[in-house]
């Protein structure tokens, strides 16, 4: 069974605790390293790796910590580069090629991100599980079939932007930004359309924005479109 804790998930950082029971991962590391100790009950030495998306501070804040604590980092070379990240405790991936860490078989690929070689990933292991992880896109060009657990961003909703921005709350400007770097509601809708949801357990929605998004009416537009248990990722 697969158990999945957010640590953080917001604009302010991004860390989640991810097991099945075998092999915990840390998915992310964009929280203050004290503040994932506490979130994993300072069991750091039972994350046996730490995966990174991207080099964006909410989501690799705490790498190079992770790495002093004897922790390997899988992510791709770009990120690395940018964030200056090097040592034995480094393991650079490539987009399109698997690899093992424990019971988990996990296959990074390619997303869409002002960011410089940024992943997604998704986790396979001996039970069946297909657990996919997909954070600040704003498109997937791959489709999964038997998918049985979905992390997937919900950052925002068009309609409650262009309200923040009518009412001059949100600058224009940042409209251009989201759509061009994150995935918003419709994003989500559109993902599930067209992916198989036949054995999905969970969908868990990430990195709400603060302003720009509605946690249960998300939760709530996602379970009527799938009939699937959708959690909400709000620490």
């Amino acid at each position: 069974m697969v158990e999945i804790q957010p640590l953080g998930s917001s604009s302010a950082g991004n860390a989640y605790r991810i097991t099945d029971g075998h092999t915990a991962l840390l998915l992310e590391a964009g929280i203050k390293y004290k503040e994932i100790q506490r979130g994993v009950g300072f069991r750091m030495s039972e994350v046996a790796a730490c995966l990174i998306t991207h080099e964006h501070g909410d989501h690799s804040r705490a790498a190079a910590d992770v790495m002093r604590a004897g922790i390997p980092v899988f992510t791709a070379r770009g990120t690395a580069e940018a964030l200056g990240l090097s040592g034995h405790r480094l393991r650079v991936v490539q987009a399109r090629e698997e690899f093992t860490v424990g019971s988990w078989t996990i296959l990074p690929f390619e997303i869409e991100h002002d960011a410089a070689e940024p992943l997604g990933f998704l986790l396979a292991n001996r039970s069946g599980d297909k657990l996919l992880f997909v954070t600040d896109t704003y498109y997937v060009r791959y489709r999964f079939p038997g998918l049985t657990h979905i992390m997937v961003e919900c950052n925002y909703s068009i309609d409650i932007l262009n309200a923040n921005i009518a009412a001059g709350r949100i600058p224009a400007v940042m409209k251009s930004r989201l759509l061009r770097s994150h995935f918003g509601l419709d994003h989500v809708k559109d993902f599930i359309r067209a992916n198989d949801m036949s054995r999905v357990q969970e969908i868990w929605l990430l990195h709400l924005s603060d302003a720009n998004s509605d946690a249960e009416f998300f939760k709530n537009e996602i379970q009527k479109i799938t009939g699937k248990v959708v959690r909400i990722a709000d620490r």
